[in-house]
């Protein structure tokens, strides 16, 4: 039986055959942590005696999580982090010039096709929208990453997600993989990969594949990857930082499993608290009073993330009683939203927008919930006081319906607010 995507890249990184369930000790393209898990991380290098980084054209630090600082916990935490990236000489970018990690990696062309990736946050796996093993890791596994340029790697089995029909324009990446969460449960995909295909997927864009992509760890999998095809190689090729070799499942691949969706019966859906698996279509929700809506997070904080959420809230005001938050990934999207418009139609509507970080995603800062609140959030997470207090509550749903509610001041299905044509047009 042939290989699966996730299999031949391990071969390709290692001297050993990639059978399932072996262990094999892989070559490492890119290895990064933020300023949560940077200082930790450098404090394990350090202790286990190494000196230089493998690579300092392959190792970075990105501040994103809490900042620009909160406090002086944060403040601390991210220069510790910063003097490690400045004393290595490895790839650093201060706030103003840098991004959400999982955005901004791939805008600069550091992730790319048939990679190994290794990051010390659960969502690395968003590199896998490139065809990339890109997988999280803990700060002490990554400290011995920036030494050594290799980790080992327990090779998954593999279920293959296929996605046929042709796409409504209400149908995002977003809905795609909540669809997927709902189906197979937050350990549907424990340590498995997830490899995305299907018809559906040669229209879909890559601001919605990385979407699919960022939420595999949310059904336990180890990474989610595409096939490279067009759209990727056009994505990775204008923006590569260095050469890349994209790979491919070998034909006749075993699978452990297929799943497969239809995307023409596919409708808005929602995680409802507390949990990302706990999914319904929009229309059945119940449509719940809520507090605040959070548009951004590295799961949807790209450019047609923010294009499709200020097109919903285009002419329309923020609901009385709610708050809404926009912060795009990246300054290459903020700049772009700007450029087009999309910002000023979110301040007009009543909604304020932030500087690229991870804000409230986490219960970081900039939109933390109190007891009794509920938010509509595009962001990847509603366990039980991921936003704030223990008290509230945590709707993920995709940037239209996030829209959508926030200016009825309820969990919404977009197609309730806007005409059919306008999921047309969304497409053209």
């Amino acid at each position: 039986m042939g290989r699966t995507l996730v299999r031949e890249i391990i071969a390709a990184h290692s001297n050993q055959a990639a059978a399932e369930g072996e262990i094999c000790r892989v070559k490492v393209d890119f290895a990064f942590a933020n300023d949560i898990t940077g200082a930790p991380a450098a404090e394990s290098f350090r202790e286990m005696g190494a000196k230089k980084v493998f690579d300092r054209e392959r190792c970075a630090f990105l501040p994103d999580h809490f900042t620009p600082n909160k406090d002086i916990a944060s403040a601390e935490q991210t220069k510790a982090g910063r003097e490690f990236a400045l004393e290595q000489g490895m790839l650093y970018w201060e706030v103003g010039r840098v991004g959400i990690e999982h955005a901004f990696l791939p805008e600069k062309g550091y992730i790319l096709p048939g990679d190994i990736v290794t990051g010390a946050d659960s969502h690395t796996c968003t590199g896998g929208a490139l065809g990339a093993l890109s997988t999280g890791v803990g700060s002490t596994d990554l400290a011995a990453v920036w030494a050594l340029g290799e980790t080992w790697m327990k090779v998954p089995p593999t279920i293959r997600v296929n996605f046929t029909g042709e796409r409504p324009g209400w149908v995002t990446g977003k809905d795609m993989i909540l669809s997927l969460i709902g189906r197979i449960g937050v350990q549907g995909a424990r340590y498995m990969a997830l490899e995305f295909g299907g018809e559906a997927v040669e229209s879909l864009p890559m601001d919605d594949r990385f979407t699919i992509a960022n939420m595999a760890v949310e059904a336990g999998a180890k990474t989610g990857l595409f096939v490279p095809d067009e759209k990727v190689l056009a994505y990775a090729g204008e923006r590569a930082a260095r050469e890349f070799t994209p790979l491919y499942p070998e034909k006749g691949a075993s699978y452990f499993k297929t799943e497969t969706f239809d995307l023409e019966k596919m409708t808005p859906v929602a995680a409802m608290p507390h949990s990302p698996d706990n999914v319904k279509p929009v229309r059945e929700c119940g449509a719940p009073v809520i507090d605040q809506v959070f548009i951004g997070a590295c799961t949807n904080g790209r450019l047609r993330d923010i294009e499709t959420a200020a097109k919903v809230m285009e002419g329309k005001k923020v609901a009385a009683g709610v708050r809404c938050i926009v912060i795009p990934a990246s300054y290459e999207v903020y700049n772009a939203a700007m450029d087009k418009g999309y910002l000023k139609i979110f301040t007009e509507a009543g909604a304020v927008v932030c500087t690229p970080t991870c804000g409230p995603c986490l219960g970081g800062h900039m939109g933390i919930l109190a007891a009794g609140e509920r938010c509509v959030s595009t962001s990847n997470r509603n366990f039980v006081g991921r936003m704030g207090s223990p008290g509230s509550e945590l709707i993920l749903a995709s940037p239209m319906t996030a829209a959508a509610s926030a200016v009825t001041g309820r969990l919404t299905d977009p197609r309730d607010v806007m005409p059919e044509d306008f999921f047309t047009k969304l497409e053209d």
